[in-house]
């Protein structure tokens, strides 16, 4: 699935010159966490969301630094924090470094991006010019359609059996044959042992991802691994 098939549109946007007050009242009116800033041409210039709104002189929140960390910054990084926590025009707090994507981009591609920048909006961009945006409020929207698509539980225990069988065996934290299965009127009982357990939590979603939830019986046990038996 690409960006253009879950991207929000028309995109609301302001411009550099618009005032903090006007572009908080923007947001606010229309239920939104983020502003694209764009130029006279409809170019991406920057951006400004709640965060940048954060630490403000007025709330009294503006960051606070010993003097010896200030000396360590420099004047250009305490003079930029001071422009954020003062400014009252979008040009003097928005970020312009804007991290963006094209409209055939992946999700993985969005998901990775937002991951990596740690950012909760994504303007896509076409030639300069914004046509969409992904939130991660959009992104969960796909995850509850596509979690609502998903096929119906096997029609019988065996075939539960082994469609679990088939999921733990390909995770490279299940340890092989270690685990084992059983099922019995669509009840799912897990077996074996686990060295950690977090493997645990793992299992139990892998069962319940293809058995459905609240039919899972753990008999899971947990035993040292046979490294640190070796060496005990």
């Amino acid at each position: 699935m690409q960006a253009e098939a879950i991207m929000t549109k028309p995109v609301i946007t302001t411009d550099a010159n618009t005032t903090i007050a006007e572009a908080v009242e923007l947001m606010l009116s229309n239920k939104i966490s983020c502003l694209p800033v764009t130029g006279s041409d409809g170019a991406l210039v920057g951006i400004v969301s709640k965060s940048d709104f954060l630490r403000r002189e007025e709330l009294g929140t503006q960051r606070a630094r010993p003097r010896w960390l200030e000396y360590d910054l420099g004047p250009g990084t305490i003079a930029d924090g001071y422009a954020r926590s003062n400014g009252r025009i979008v040009h003097q707090v928005m970020v312009t470094n804007v991290i963006s994507a094209p409209p055939g981009a992946s999700i993985t591609d969005i998901v990775n991006l937002m991951m990596q920048h740690r950012i909760n909006n994504m303007p896509i961009v076409d030639r300069e010019r914004v046509v969409g945006i992904i939130t991660r409020t959009d992104l969960l929207r796909v995850l509850i359609r596509t979690m609502s698509k998903q096929g119906p539980t096997p029609p019988d225990d065996g075939l539960i059996r082994k469609a679990i069988l088939a999921e733990l065996k390909g995770q490279s934290w299940s340890d092989g044959d270690l685990f084992d299965v059983r099922v019995s009127d669509g009840v799912v009982e897990l077996t074996g042992a686990i060295v950690d357990e977090r493997q645990r939590k793992a299992a139990i979603v892998a069962a319940e991802n293809v058995a459905g939830l609240g039919q899972v019986k753990d008999s899971l046990f947990l035993t040292r691994s046979l490294s640190v038996m070796m060496v005990s």
